[in-house]
Order: structure tokens, then sequence, then C-alpha cells
């Protein structure tokens, strides 16, 4: 497996196995990013007295979510909490004062279909963010503030259309200042990324395809901080669906009091696992030593320890751009194995047995009740 590291080299070989096109649409990141800016400007929203947010979606549709949490959590001006439901049903909480972002790049995800019954019934206030189907056939039959974004890839890859809007809109109805600047300059820094990590940068003087080489062939372990949380679980889950390999993720200082201990584990079975680190040059002092004694801890256990590094001045370009690098590579560690990052079979048959469980269906039973009683 080992010896196709030079397919990282040939842009020719690559697309003969990127047959859906992941490589173009990651290349296209901060495009995407500038596009869902320029077009939640023309959403109209007139929600008011705030009192909590949750943002109801899953899987790719979900994960800016918990990048909206991290981003906002410490901030001075955040008074309003914000939390992810990945659930048919939204906490017992929900009520008229919450604002849901309703959020499936599909819009046919059935958890997510249920959820938005659930905050109907609650009363909450409703935004959703779709590339069509029928949540935005449900919210233009209700029009509710809803945000159509561009169809035609795969929805771990529609990640700028479905998060930098809640940023937006929040900014719209007053729950966070100005984020523009932050947003013009995460945008930059990812252009900049861009030319040292794009299939057309060598593998020599490629971080994200050097990165794909370390890890292959063992299970890769994401050891994020703060608000890179959200990041580690981003670069996981783009593991997952891109490279088609097991990943985990974990945080420290928490990982520190449970997960440490599993290295003490015989090396045959600890070699298994490489660790990555999500570093920032400005981290604080305390996690740069957590970060450092586990490093010393778990040196001789590791298959790997390998240190990626955030680029940019906000937290927003910090997290996109270690985003972006997590992204390039996952679908680098799967053009390494022979493999289209593309298609994601096992997703796509669970799909097919749960459709007969007739959950959607419900969902769209209880949405025209809805509709009568309006």
């Amino acid at each position: 497996m080992r010896k196709n590291v030079e397919i990282l080299d040939s842009l020719t070989e690559m697309l003969k196995i990127d047959k859906d096109g992941m490589l173009y649409a990651c290349v296209n990141f901060p495009r995407f990013c500038r596009e869902a800016w320029d077009l939640t400007k023309k959403v109209s929203i007139g929600y008011s007295d705030v009192e909590r947010i949750i943002v109801a979606g899953m899987g790719g549709s979900a994960i800016g979510g918990d990048f909206l949490k991290q981003l906002l959590i410490d901030k001075a001006e955040t008074v309003v909490p914000v939390e992810v439901c990945r659930d048919y049903r939204l906490p017992a909480y929900a009520n008229e004062k919450t604002l849901v972002f309703v959020v499936s790049y599909s819009g046919e995800t059935e958890e997510t279909l249920n959820a938005f019954i659930d905050a109907l019934k609650k009363k909450c206030m409703v935004t959703c963010i779709s590339s069509g189907g029928t949540l935005t056939s449900f919210a233009e039959k209700l029009n509710l503030p809803r945000l159509t974004v561009p169809s035609g890839v795969a929805p771990r890859a529609a990640f700028p259309y479905l998060f930098l809007p809640m940023l937006l809109i929040l900014q719209k109805i007053g729950l966070i200042s100005n984020i523009e600047p932050e947003v013009k300059e995460a945008i930059q820094t990812l252009e900049n990324v861009k030319t040292k990590i794009s299939p057309e940068t060598p593998f020599k003087e490629n971080s994200a395809k050097k990165l794909a080489w370390e890890i292959l062939g063992t299970v890769p372990v994401i050891y994020g901080f703060r608000f890179y949380g959200a990041v580690a679980q981003r670069f996981k889950t783009q593991i997952n669906e891109n490279g088609k390999v097991p990943c985990k993720c974990e945080v420290f200082p928490e990982l520190n009091h449970n997960e440490i201990v599993g290295w003490e584990a015989p090396q045959n079975l600890t070699k298994i696992f490489s660790v990555i680190l999500l570093r920032d040059k400005t981290e604080p002092i305390e996690i740069r030593w957590r970060i450092q004694v586990t490093k010393e801890l778990i040196a001789k256990k590791a298959g790997k320890i390998v240190e990626v590094w955030s680029y940019g001045e906000s937290r927003l370009a910090k997290m996109l751009s270690l985003t972006y690098i997590g992204d390039f590579t996952s679908i680098y560690l799967a053009l390494l194995q022979g493999v289209n990052p593309t298609p994601v079979k096992m997703i796509t048959s669970l799909k097919q047995k749960m459709k007969e469980t007739g959950f959607k269906e419900k969902a769209e039973k209880e949405f025209a009740k809805i509709i009568r009683q309006n």
C-alpha cells in the first residue's frame, strides 16, 4: 500500500480515483465560504428575544453547529447558549424563545425532518438551511426564514454553506456584533493555505499530503482543545467518510483524566494508533504543558505523533484553516488507498434499510396536520 505515495504527485492519477470530484469541492472551499456569506445577505430574519439557540441536524449538516458553539462560547458579548441536537426530538427546554436552525443539506434527513416538526410543535423560532428537498418545501409552505444553498456536492463538502450563514443570521438579529471582518480574514487565510496543500502542490512541500502518508495504515486519534474540539470532530468524521478508516477524537484537558490511561495497553496494540495534535501558537500555557507532557508519556506507545498547526489571526480563521488541512488530508488518505473518497456505501445501505421504518413519512403526515391547523 505504501508504494502508492507517488500517486499524490500526479493530478491525472488522482482524478482517475476521485471520480466524483471531492478534490474539486475541497479546492473550492474558500469560494464556497464567500458564496455562502453573500447568499445569506439576502435572507430576511424578523426574530427577536432569543434566549437560546439549537442547531438541529445530522452528520455533515450538524457539524456547523459545533463550530458555532465553540466559536461563540467565551466571547464577552455571548449571553445566549448554543446547543446541537442530533436526534429526532429537541430537548424539552426548547420553546418559543428558542431559535432553531434546522440544517439538512439534502432536505431529506429523516431525523432532521422530525426535529423540524418538533420545533414547530414547541413554537420555536425556526430557520431552515438546505439545498432543497422536503425541508425547503415545508419551510416555503409556512413562509419560514430559509436559505437555499447550491446543490451538487456531498453534504460534508457543503460545510461552508451550512455553517457561515448561521453567523450572519445571528448578526442580523443582534445576537453577535459585526463578524464580517473575521469572515473576510478567514477566507483570505484559506486561500493562502490552499496554495500550500492543494493537489498541484508537490508532496515534498505539501503538509496535508505528508500527513496522509504518515497516518496511512493506522487508526488516527485526533486530540484538540477548547474551540478545536469541534475541529477535532470534523477531522475525525472526514477521515471516516473520505478516508474510509476508523478514527476517534478527544479533547484536552478531559482526555488527561481517562483517555490517556488507555495508552498503558501493550505496545503491539497501541502502535496501531497514530496521534494528530491540533496546535495553536497562542494556545494557553496550561494546555501547552498538558500537550507536551502527554506527548512525552505516549511517545513510545503511539505508532506516530504528528502536530498540525493553525493559520490566521482570528479564532474563525484558525478553526477553518485546520479544518481545511483535515479535509485535504482525508481525501489524500483515500487516494493513497486507491479509494474514491465520495461514496459512503455503509451510510447509503443504512438509509435504505431505515426507509422501511417510515419515520420520514411520519414527519410528512405530522406536517400535513400542522398545515391543516394553520
